[in-house]
């Protein structure tokens, strides 16, 4: 039985062309225990100002599933982008995942509050995508809505084949962006694959940028023999500087490495450091105080049946051109790996809760082949052709498992490519969803 959510209305607030509605749901813990632990899930909803209400009820309901896992849906302070395209044809329901946001948050000091590492670990083998459908459908349910379309960016494509998965009456269309999730499989052959095109796109950057080569190195070779510390006081690594590789994810994002590293180093009395400047931007990319559960449960989305036992730790060692002593080092990307959890001060807590999940076997089944290759939703994909986060030969496998599923392969976007142009990849696909006729490029 699917559990229908208790519905609390917020606050509604209207500015520079745009109407936000809050709603604050109250769901199980446990989908299939209705009468234990809850949470409340918290979901804003966007539209145009200006529109009546009959108007508004007139449209149907998009729900958006955030990359991550671990954060919270976008707050959007205008119209823009992809939000210009959906608001034009849906009401879009921004879904702060469960543990992000608004949505029972899950910090260091909250979990410490259930127990001991046991029981913080048990906790959250509930935050994973098959947990987040669940609230979906409360949520649908408590809105009365018959069925609505999905859209998943990233770890948003996990959630939205689960949803296939689970409760494919539910839906009328299905989009996603960066998030084909391998079907079955150890997560081992996810690194191996995304360790390789990062080490592509390393030497695509280098060669877009041949100065910041010898200065990569020259930062590595510093951190090795200078202490060098983030703003709240733990040293920075060589392993935490090659986490930059996160810029390496985006269009948007990598010629903003460029322009961080150039800034890097200042003279000083004392010889040449590190900048003040330099090092107060890295917690951007190198503090998980604000989303401790993206590293803690990241590597558990991979998990059906088996332990991860620190996959991309363990990959990692086939890959010894990524050492923090190699002699031209490589930057990283979305690799969780156990040293994370003694250098970072936030994560430091969560040890012992880590190592528990890292080590757990008995993780539930989440994507039903046969479900899937029976499919008779609509879903259209965009796949980027070089994503350094998401494999593009192991999501045009998932595709081929999914009944119905339409791919655009592109080499035009990256991970984030709806943040490069969002509006455009969002008609597209949608088009494609609609059996509408959208040339190729």
């Amino acid at each position: 039985m699917t559990p229908v959510a208790d519905h609390r209305e917020g606050a509604v607030h209207e500015f520079r062309g745009v109407r936000t509605a809050d709603h604050f749901f109250t769901v199980p813990l446990r989908p299939a225990e209705l009468e234990g632990e809850t949470l409340e899930v918290f979901a804003r909803e966007y539209g145009p100002s200006g529109l009546k209400d009959e108007q508004r009820d007139g449209l149907p309901w998009l729900l958006f599933f955030q990359g991550g896992p671990g954060f919270p849906g976008n707050r959007w302070t205008a119209l823009s982008g992809w939000a210009k395209a959906a608001t034009e044809h849906f009401r879009v329901l921004m879904l702060d995942q469960r543990g992000t946001g608004l949505s029972s948050p899950v910090e260091a000091s909250t979990l410490a509050a259930r127990g001991d590492a046991a029981a913080q670990a048990e906790y959250l083998t509930h935050f994973r995508h098959d947990s987040i459908v669940a609230d979906a459908e409360a949520i649908r349910g408590a809105l009365g809505v018959e069925r609505w379309s999905i859209f998943g960016q990233s770890f948003g494509g996990w959630c939205s084949l689960a949803y296939l998965s689970l409760a494919p009456a539910a839906l009328r269309e299905v989009l996603i962006t960066g998030g084909l999730a391998p079907l079955q499989g150890s997560p081992d052959r996810v690194y191996r694959a995304t360790y390789s095109r990062m080490e592509a796109r390393n030497r695509e950057y280098f060669g877009w940028y041949p100065e910041d080569r010898a200065l990569v190195n020259r930062i590595a070779a510093h951190l090795r023999e200078v202490p060098e510390f983030l703003p709240r006081g733990d040293r920075l690594t060589v392993e935490r500087f090659q986490m930059l590789g996160m810029y390496l994810g985006g269009n948007t994002r990598v010629d903003s490495l460029h322009y961080l590293l150039e800034k890097a180093f200042i003279q000083t009395p004392e010889g040449e450091r590190l900048s003040q400047w330099f090092l107060a931007q890295l917690p951007a990319y190198l503090d998980f105080a604000p989303n401790p559960l993206y590293a803690v449960i990241h590597e558990s989305i991979y998990a059906q049946e088996a332990a991860t036992d620190w996959s991309s730790w363990r990959v990692l060692q086939e890959f010894p051109q990524f050492s923090p002593e190699a002699e031209d080092v490589l930057l990283t990307g979305e690799m969780i790996q156990p040293w994370l959890f003694e250098q970072d001060p936030t994560l430091r807590p969560l040890t012992d809760v880590a190592e528990l999940l890292a080590a757990k076997q008995d993780w539930p089944r989440v994507f039903d082949l046969d479900v899937l290759a029976t499919n008779t939703v609509p879903v259209a994909a965009a796949v980027y052709a070089d994503d350094v986060f998401v494999d593009r030969d192991l999501s045009l496998e998932t595709a081929s498992s999914v009944r119905g599923l339409q791919t655009w392969v592109t080499p035009d976007f990256h991970h984030d490519g709806i943040a490069d142009d969002g509006e455009a990849i969002f008609r597209r696909l949608l088009a494609m969803a609609r059996g509408g006729d959208f040339p190729e490029a």
